[in-house]
């Protein structure tokens, strides 16, 4: 198994891709904690893991909060032991054109999408290095690269999340920590499911393989940089966007 041993934790992780990728790194030998802002939905996946046969521990988190992340990354060092993988999936969207957007929607999003991914990386980073060793991956977006109409604070978020994540690259690789982002184009989600299929199929045309991705899809990415495979990669943005943005 790809990550035997390896203890991950994972935010944003009760619900789609994060949801997947806790999964995905359950079955692959992790020792996972699913941590989101939503407690129903982590309890029900750790539930899942454990009846596969892994270990998992849910954590009830803000992301924006440190004390909330500092409690997220000690409950994890202290039911493991160890903290070797960080995936910053927690975000949100509050879409609106510029000339509309209200302020409450621009800091909301830039709380959870950048603050958040901020503290919880700064807090990881600093049990890293004790480690002398981790992995830190980060939700980036092609909005993160190209832009998207209606969405100037998600695209700011993940333009922010490029530049923090080659950023940090560079400055951990010492502690032999690797740092990298997963940008996906359209997934399907519980959330993109419930769009009209006249807006799915605009998207699938926008892919050259001419589909969306499955969060499978991400969650496989984020395996492959979360895996010793991937042991000579750090401070790349790696699309995974069926040529989205070719």
């Amino acid at each position: 198994m790809r990550l035997e041993g390896k203890n991950a934790i994972i935010t944003g992780g009760g619900r789609g891709i994060g949801k997947q990728t806790a999964l995905t790194f359950a079955k692959e030998g992790a020792r996972v904690t699913v941590a989101d802002i939503n407690e129903e939905d982590i309890n029900d996946i750790v539930k899942e893991i454990k009846d596969s046969g892994g270990e998992a521990l849910a954590r009830t988190v803000d992301v924006t909060d440190r004390t909330s992340v500092n409690g997220l990354i000690d409950a994890a060092k202290d039911q493991f032991g160890r903290v070797d993988i960080v995936v910053n999936n927690a975000g949100i969207t509050a879409d609106a054109q510029l000339l509309k957007m209200e302020e409450d929607q621009w800091d909301r999003v830039i709380d959870v999408n950048l603050k958040g991914v901020f503290n919880v990386s700064q807090a990881a980073a600093k049990v890293m290095k004790e480690q002398e060793a981790g992995v830190i991956l980060n939700a980036s977006s092609v909005v993160g690269t190209y832009g998207n109409f209606g969405q100037t604070n998600y695209a700011a978020t993940k333009w922010g999340v490029n530049g923090m994540t080659k950023t940090w690259a560079k400055e951990l690789g010492r502690f032999n920590i690797r740092v990298n982002a997963v940008a996906p184009g359209f997934v399907y989600t519980p959330m993109t499911e419930k769009m009209p299929e006249k807006v799915l199929n605009m998207m699938k045309e926008k892919s050259v393989l001419k589909e969306m991705a499955g969060v499978e899809d991400i969650a496989n990415a984020y395996l492959f940089l979360a895996s010793k495979e991937a042991r000579f990669i750090t401070g790349e943005i790696l699309a995974v966007d069926g040529g989205v943005v070719i």
